[in-house]
Order: C-alpha cells, then structure tokens, then sequence
C-alpha cells in the first residue's frame, strides 16, 4: 500500500514540477569533470556538509567514495557522522516527519538526481549547475528564498553562506503577444552581502558539486565507457575478420 500511495502522489506532483521547472530559463553549461578526482572529493565533501542535512542518498555507501581515491580513514574522518559506519548508506537524519512540517513535503532522495533532471533543453549536469547558481532573496516566499529556474520552489539556499545573499532584478515590459499587459523580464542579479566564496570560487565549488552528483547517479560509469571502447574494437575486429572469411569462401566456390 506505500508503494502505491509514494507513486499517486508522484503522479499527482509531477505536472507542477513539469510546470514548475518550464519557464524558459536558459541553463548554462557546467564544466565536465566526471574524471577529475580532486573535483569529485571536493563535491563528495560539500554534499554531505551541505545535502546530508536534508536529502539522502539512499544508493550510495560511504566506502563506495574510494573509487573516487578517498581512503577509509578520510572517509571517516572527514565525511562521517557520530554514529555512522564506513558501509553505512548515505541517509539523512532529519526525520521524514519533521521535513514536510517545515518545508511543506519530504525532500527528495538524491541517489540519481542528474540522471532525473537531464532533458531535450540540457544535461542534468547543466539544470543542477543553473539551479544552484540562480537562488535569490524573496521575504514573499515561506523560506525566504526563491531561484529563477525552478519559481517558488520549496528548497531554501543551502549554500548560501557561499554564494552571499542576492536579490534578483526585474523590469516591466509590455507583453509581445498583448500589449495591454505587462510582464516583468529578469534583468540580473544584485548583491546584498558577500559570501565565503568568489563569485568564480563559488562557481567552481558548484561544479565539483554537481560532478560528484552526476558520478554518484552512476558510480560505474567510467569502467562502462572503457568497456564499450574495448567492446566496439573487438566488434569491428571481429566484422573485419568475418568479412574476409566470407570473401575467401565465396571465391572457392566459384
């Protein structure tokens, strides 16, 4: 009965988060860097200070982070929780309960965010990177946050002590289709205090963060695509072989 209760109400949430997340915001590009270790053990590290909190990770075990070279003892003495094993799952404490009460519903588990959010408009490297960089001050919204790509979402800015606090920018413009009406056009962000970060730090603290949740969504994913590299070699040895055989056996018979 769960089951099918947690999958009416994603059939029942997934037109607003659709709706929600197509407004015509332009995503821009992150940075691949699927392979860089350094980058990837800095995300893993600002994931679990700053997500941990809230989301899980439920697909993912601490120890699985030394495929990405942390060793046993930097996992547990840097990314460890009193209480935690090395092969525990990446869980939250936060309760179930306590979240919907304050944020209004459960947040999401995180196993495969990137994976999940990909789509015809970009990568789900590329919708994590924008969403991240585009929070803004809004005192109207219950958290006191909103962000330009996902409107009146329910998350407030994790990362903001960051990033530093911004407001966003609008100006009024007649509408193009009905010029009695009037729509307010972002024009940019403003700042209103400075956070830990640059603003090109913070970029590229974002970036490590969404490697890492782009190579937690698929751990293997580098081993696969060195596999299919060796595989697609073998095939074609294999066509080119096949193809001679027959030529040679063909021109025997006639």
């Amino acid at each position: 009965m769960k089951f099918f209760k947690k999958l009416i109400a994603a059939l029942v949430f997934a037109p607003t988060m659709v709706l929600a997340n197509t407004g015509g915001f332009p995503l821009d590009k992150a940075e691949d860097r699927s392979n860089d270790m350094a980058a990837l053990q800095n995300g893993a590290k600002l994931f679990v200070n700053y997500c941990l909190n809230c989301h899980s990770a439920s697909s993912m075990r601490y120890n699985r982070l030394k495929d990405i070279g942390l060793t046993e003892d930097q996992i547990k003495g840097n990314l460890l929780f009193t209480g935690e094993k090395v092969g525990d799952l990446m869980k939250t404490s936060l309760a179930a309960k306590d979240a919907k009460e304050w944020f209004g519903a459960v947040p999401p588990d995180l196993s495969v965010i990137a994976r999940a959010r990909a789509s015809n408009a970009g990568s789900g490297a590329d919708w994590l990177y924008t969403y991240l960089r585009t929070y803004y001050k809004d005192d109207s919204r219950p958290t006191g946050w909103n962000n330009m790509l996902f409107p009146n979402v329910g998350m407030p800015h994790a990362l903001w002590e960051l990033q530093g606090v911004r407001n966003a920018k609008f100006v009024e413009e007649k509408d193009a289709h009905d010029e009695s009406k009037v729509v307010h056009k972002f024009a940019g962000f403003e700042k209103v205090t400075d956070g830990k970060l640059t603003t090109a730090e913070y970029d590229s603290a974002v970036t490590d963060l969404v490697a890492y949740l782009q190579w937690m969504g698929e751990p293997a994913q580098s081993t696969r695509k060195r596999l299919g590299v060796w595989v697609v070699m073998f095939l074609s040895l294999l066509s080119l072989l096949a193809w001679r055989l027959n030529a040679s056996y063909w021109k025997e018979v006639k």
